[in-house]
């Protein structure tokens, strides 16, 4: 029961932080990260991560990528596919150059440095996508070329990691100490994105019709559980992260007649509980045991962590015709690492990749950076607001 109070504990807390956060201006996801780092190592240490919140964080950002893809539109993703391609190679580029290069200036190994920028090439949109929605923003030019280029990112950063591991001859993605095979990889992901068309067109409005039919309460919202559960185990299990099934698990269920029911009920489901420990989680990660020893380390890798995607993708975007204003929402909207960090530097630690030591500085700064992301985002988002209010006017 004891998990229960402090489910009871961090609820409350994040339900106050985020109302006071909104009233000051500020996303409603920094105060609850900020709730995660107050309560946790990097403070107080009243509660520590454990298996339990860990489960509860993972099955957030599952909700939160589907209700993402729910609120998404097709069309607009298939008009913004090439801008995205471009966006998320830009974004991969420039984090892997700079990130890996400061880390030859700090006297890291060549191996390890260029790992590190490899760990930043990664891109988790989870928090942008809140930040969107709390913006009106998702269903956007702006907003389909962001998830775009975080599902082409999230590919792109497997076979940076394949790649890696298998050139240094390391135990890799497999716990049963063979190197991974990078054309069975990138099989198992084509397959996965030739399933997931198959399951947009057919089987999500298939088994949906079904559970129509079924003399069960909820049914047609279990049934939608059902496929984004399905399709983030899936994605995880050929490598990619479960939020990118889930993202795509909720837009087929948006092309289906029971968008309107399945989007009434999965937010409540999801902000009531999940989403909230999934913040709260990224801010229990923290710990601030190397920032003395290595502050400059830290403030400089940092920096360039945001500023890496802010003008690799916001170039990207650029090049593909939109405007300033617009490149700047985009290239904000891809600084957050969040959970596909925490994976890349997870799976370099067991490899052999980076050190312990190196491990703990770089998550620090993954969620440092990821805890600025919403900041960027919300002020690019506010600015483009504000311009289009005056051209309105005018």
């Amino acid at each position: 029961m004891a998990f229960i109070g402090t489910l009871c504990l961090l609820l409350i807390l994040t339900t106050f932080a985020g109302h006071f956060s909104n009233r000051l201006g500020i996303p409603a996801v920094i105060g609850q990260i900020l709730v995660g780092v107050v309560v946790g190592p990097a403070l107080f240490n009243w509660i520590q991560p454990n298996q339990l919140l860990n489960t509860f964080s993972d099955i957030g950002v599952i909700m939160l990528m589907f209700i993402g893809g729910l609120e998404s539109n097709l069309t607009l993703l298939r008009r913004f596919f090439k801008p995205a391609i471009i966006v998320a190679c830009c974004g991969v580029i420039a984090p892997v150059v700079l990130m890996g290069g400061a880390a030859i200036l700090f006297h890291f190994g060549t191996f390890e440095a260029i790992y590190i920028g490899v760990i930043f090439s990664a891109t988790s949109v989870s928090l942008s996508v809140a930040v969107l929605r709390d913006y009106q923003a998702l269903d956007t030019a702006e907003g389909a070329t962001i998830l775009g280029a975080a599902v082409a990112d999230d590919i792109i950063g497997v076979i940076l990691l394949s790649i890696m591991i298998s050139f240094m001859g390391a135990q890799g993605l497999s716990s049963h100490g063979h190197q991974p095979n990078l054309g069975w990889i990138l099989l198992e992901q084509l397959a996965f994105f030739g399933g997931t068309y198959f399951v947009v067109r057919w089987i999500a409005p298939y088994l949906m019709s079904i559970s129509e039919k079924l003399v069960m309460n909820s049914s047609v919202t279990i049934m939608s559980m059902v496929i984004c559960l399905g399709m983030a185990w899936l994605a995880d299990a050929v490598g990619l992260s479960g939020a990118v099934g889930a993202f795509f698990a909720g837009i087929a269920v948006a092309h289906t007649p029971y968008r309107e029911v399945v989007e009434a009920h999965m937010e409540p489901i999801g902000y009531a509980t999940f989403v909230p420990l999934f913040f709260v989680g990224i801010g229990l990660s923290m710990s601030f045991k190397y920032l003395g020893q290595s502050l400059w380390l830290i403030v400089v890798m940092t920096v360039l962590a945001c500023l890496s995607k802010l003008l690799g993708c916001g170039l990207g975007a650029k090049l593909t015709g939109f405007d300033l204003k617009s490149s700047y929402v985009i290239g904000s909207g891809m600084i957050s690492r969040g959970e596909m960090g925490m994976i890349t530097v997870q799976i370099g630690l067991q490899s052999g990749l980076l050190s312990a030591a190196t491990y703990s500085k770089m998550v620090l700064v993954i969620i440092l950076a990821t805890m600025i992301a919403p900041f960027v985002l919300k002020q690019a988002l506010v600015s483009k607001q504000h311009l289009a209010g005056e051209k309105q006017v005018n």
